[in-house]
């Protein structure tokens, strides 16, 4: 016993010194180094120490927001047929703001980065210094090419409209970023100093990154909230990302989320519900989830091994993410016709839009009745959504859900 305690005393003599000396590594002046201005180092850099998280996070849209098709000859997932575009272009008839024969289709050698791949893609070109998105943009799920601000697309630069959140570290005055994609340091911030310093700086080297799973739900959710939002940047005129943001700040004085009471009916109904796409964060302050403290990573998953159950990254698939936390308690109106407890198809309808209408769920998780439509014809409702319903009469389908709700004194 005695031999085992001089052993053990040994050892850890051993992995004392090993420590003071920095485990074999040199010294690192920890106060020079956070004393530099912090810069971004890239994914790559951060897969050196946290590889499983980088492999995961390959697994995600994120680490495919844009590509660089010079560096990845797979980065089209359709190819640019200029004829069979046109022919799309010009089934759009009225829809079209300049005749089909006359949009720009850019060449594959004139695309320097292709941006989407899931719902949609789109095709970003240089021009004059600057970047666009080409007006063309093909969708995935239907197979067809459509039309994308066909008259104006190179009066939006590409740095102003959409650079800050399908790139890490964009800089809106040089038009340049550090990385083409949504990057390690969009959600954890800067990372040149958490690089430079070694493993046995330990409490040091755990301040100079940010872990959203350590700050307040809040704080955590408006890093989401910063590209999963609808707004305008309080910085910098005309620019529809947060201009300044970093993981970890307050959001609110960088970005106003805009609305249709404001004027933006393009994108909300007048319910407030989104329209358009990237909205789930404008959806979700709307909800009792907000309310009550569920938030995106409630449900959704950033980096984990594995394929995802579904492609929009929720820990489970369909309703069964809502039964972790919410039980059925009772088989009364809707619920009694729906025995079949599909909660997304009714508290999420697909009324959103980021390629064709209708494939996107909201985010405020409240069922839409038909009443809703009746009373406001500009707002969808849920039953129409499924197509078993989608033509028919709104009273009945109200009345059948809901009976006795149709009688005036009973609504």
């Amino acid at each position: 016993m005695k031999r085992k305690g001089l052993a053990r005393s040994f050892l850890l003599c051993i992995a004392a010194m090993s420590l003071a000396n920095g485990g074999g590594q040199q010294a690192v002046d920890v106060k020079k180094v956070t004393a530099q201005p912090q810069m971004f180092v890239g994914s790559d850099t951060c897969k050196q120490c946290h590889l499983e998280h980088y492999d995961s996070w390959k697994m995600t849209l994120h680490s495919r927001a844009l590509e660089d098709p010079k560096q990845n000859l797979d980065a089209f997932i359709v190819e640019l047929n200029e004829k069979e575009i046109r022919e799309d272009l010009a089934k759009l008839g009225q829809v079209l703001k300049v005749p089909a024969d006359k949009v720009y289709v850019p060449k594959e050698d004139e695309v320097v980065y292709t941006m989407g791949s899931q719902w949609q893609q789109r095709f970003i070109v240089e021009k004059g210094g600057n970047l666009y998105i080409a007006p063309i943009q093909y969708n995935v799920d239907t197979h067809r090419w459509v039309n994308y601000y066909e008259e104006d697309w190179d009066k939006r630069p590409w740095f102003t409209m959409c650079g800050g959140c399908h790139s890490t570290g964009a800089d809106i005055e040089k038009k340049t970023f550090s990385e083409p994609r949504v990057g390690c340091e969009a959600c954890h911030g800067k990372g040149s100093w958490h690089a430079a310093l070694p493993k046995t700086a330990v409490f040091e080297k755990r301040q100079t990154i940010v872990n959203p799973a350590k700050l307040t739900q809040g704080i955590a959710a408006q890093i989401c909230g910063s590209c999963h939002q609808r707004g305008m940047s309080t910085k910098v005129e005309g620019a529809e990302w947060p201009v300044g943001f970093e993981p970890g700040k307050s959001l609110h004085s960088l970005y106003r989320a805009t609305s249709y009471a404001d004027g933006d009916v393009t994108n909300f109904y007048p319910n407030e519900f989104s329209k358009g796409h990237h909205q789930t964060y404008n959806d979700w302050e709307k909800s009792s989830h907000f309310r009550e403290g569920v938030t995106c990573t409630s449900c959704h998953y950033v980096h984990q091994i594995g394929l995802p159950p579904t492609r929009s990254q929720t820990v489970s698939a369909g309703s069964q993410q809502c039964f972790e936390c919410h039980v059925i308690l009772n088989k009364l109106q809707a619920h009694n016709l729906h025995s079949f407890s599909n909660c997304v198809g009714c508290h999420m309808p697909r009324i959103g839009q980021s390629a064709e209408v209708g494939d996107l769920h909201s985010h405020v998780f409240v069922t839409l009745v038909p009443k809703d439509s009746l009373d406001h014809p500009g707002i969808p409702n849920s039953c129409q959504t499924c197509h078993a319903h989608k033509d028919a009469d709104l009273k009945q389908l109200q009345e059948k859900a809901f009976p006795g709700s149709m009688e005036k004194d009973k609504w």
